[in-house]
């Protein structure tokens, strides 16, 4: 009886409601979606169901998810790719809002959450470009919210 389970990519119905049955009965999940944000991870879970099944899954993600970790792969300077990373920590907010099906507010939800271990994309493209890591233009090509990033950039 494993632990700990890894789904390699969840892309339909049954693959989603295997892993949410897994995580149900106490084991811990891991899985990747090809999506760029928190926000489009739940709703690419979400989507897949059925419009009458969607408030009940909704109230099962709430329940079991832990957290959500977005990566992309940026250009460094010097050549190769960096990771930045956007990390949403399911808290009681987190929980609700997926639970109503307001997943608009989870960007908002982890602006605010950085003391709890969240951190928005454009947050960790801006830490990238002041540490000389990435470009200041490379950084703009994959911010989520060019107007939050240039926020960011000035401080």
């Amino acid at each position: 009886d494993p632990d700990v389970v890894l789904i390699g990519e969840m892309r339909d119905l049954e693959t989603i409601s295997a892993a949410i049955t897994i995580a149900e009965t106490g084991h811990l999940v891991f899985a990747t979606l090809h999506t760029n944000s928190a926000a489009q991870s739940i709703d690419r879970m979400i989507d897949v169901f059925p419009p009458h099944q969607q408030p009940q899954i909704r109230a099962q993600l709430a329940n079991i998810l832990m957290a959500i970790c977005s990566q992309r792969l940026v250009p460094a300077i010097g050549g190769g790719r960096v990771v930045a990373a956007e990390v949403l920590i399911a808290n009681p907010a987190v929980r609700n809002v997926i639970r109503e099906g307001k997943s608009h507010q989870l960007d908002a939800i982890i602006q605010t959450g950085a003391d709890q271990g969240m951190q928005t994309m454009d947050r960790t493209l801006v830490g990238l470009v002041q540490s000389g890591t990435i470009t200041y233009d490379s950084a703009r090509e994959f911010a989520v919210d060019l107007t939050e990033f240039e926020r960011l950039m000035r401080g």
